[in-house]
């Protein structure tokens, strides 16, 4: 399963490892590669982006992003990652906490999580409104406690 883990990152299933935030790109990627097919992306405002798909997941991670100055706001690294659900419920669970985020209707996994959602954590929820389609963790929030 997928583990997100607001900031720190996201602990991939299969014992792949950690994509934490601020690492650099190639680590990232072979963590990634270890289980799929890595694709270079590319994302406005970041130096380096990659893509996986993984048992009904989509996996997008970017890095060294700048703010409008040129600048690396939080310094260089990891920045990003986000998780689409190619398919209800995809086979590879995405959990926040003990709650599977894909894995059941959006209203049900909205009501058991926290209010407000943990610093760096965003939903999306699919066209019918359904079911949860995305999540993005953001390094925005980088050192936030991890939810009880």
């Amino acid at each position: 399963m997928f583990e997100v883990l607001p900031g720190v990152g996201l602990r991939l299933p299969d014992r792949a490892g950690t994509l934490r935030f601020g690492m650099d790109e190639h680590p990232a990627q072979w963590a990634v590669a270890s289980l799929a097919n890595v694709r270079e992306g590319w994302v406005c405002g970041a130096g380096w982006s990659f893509g996986a798909r993984y048992e009904g997941v989509a996996l997008e991670v970017h890095g060294n992003t700048w703010d409008r100055y040129g600048r690396y706001p939080e310094g260089a690294g990891l920045a990003a990652v986000t998780l689409t659900a190619e398919c209800r419920p995809p086979a590879q669970p995405v959990v926040l906490g003990d709650l599977d985020l894909f894995g059941y209707p959006a209203a049900e996994v909205l009501a058991a999580l926290p209010s407000p959602l943990p610093p760096g954590v965003r939903l999306r929820t699919a066209p019918d409104g359904a079911f949860l389609s995305a999540v993005r963790l953001d390094v925005a929030e980088r050192g936030s406690p991890l939810p009880e």
